[in-house]
């Protein structure tokens, strides 16, 4: 299985970067992995927040391949504990699909579209984080999963 980070938007902060490179690179040590941006809409101040999510989602959706898993991080999701979300990667694993993709939306979520091809929603807190911010937590939290699969010394419980 690999598994994919798609994301609306590239970030010019250098150390949300920096973070995401590294756990990128420690992550692609137990499965192959990568990060990869949607470019941001032009001109999106004269556009809506529904069209806005409608050009977004078609640009995710055209992301994707019909051996893509996709998996939307939405503050309405399932919530995990680290150890949990570690046993669902895992059966995710099992379940022999080729492509585990995990989405972060813009800054107004994702159009219905999306949500239609999900096979299912995440949340990593009750909080709400910058859709810039949310990327080295969830890279962090898969790296995490696999250190946990191998009970490796990284998370203490």
């Amino acid at each position: 299985m690999q598994i994919r980070l798609l994301v609306v938007g590239k970030t010019d902060h250098s150390a949300i970067q920096s973070l995401c490179e590294e756990y990128s690179k420690r992550l692609n040590f137990y499965v192959k992995f990568n990060l990869e941006v949607i470019p941001d809409l032009k001109n999106t101040k004269s556009l809506s927040e529904s069209i806005q999510k409608e050009k977004e989602g078609e640009l995710i959706l055209n992301k994707l391949g019909a051996q893509d898993d996709m998996i939307l991080l939405d503050e309405n999701g399932k919530s995990f504990s680290s150890l949990d979300f570690s046993v669902y990667l895992q059966k995710k694993m099992n379940s022999g699909i080729k492509q585990l993709t995990f989405v972060i939306g813009g800054p107004y979520g994702f159009s219905e579209s999306v949500y239609q091809q999900a096979k299912g929603k995440i949340s990593f807190s009750k909080m709400t984080f910058s859709h810039q911010m949310i990327r080295p937590f969830v890279i962090e939290q898969i790296y995490r999963a696999f250190t946990i699969l191998r009970n490796e010394p990284y998370h203490h419980q």
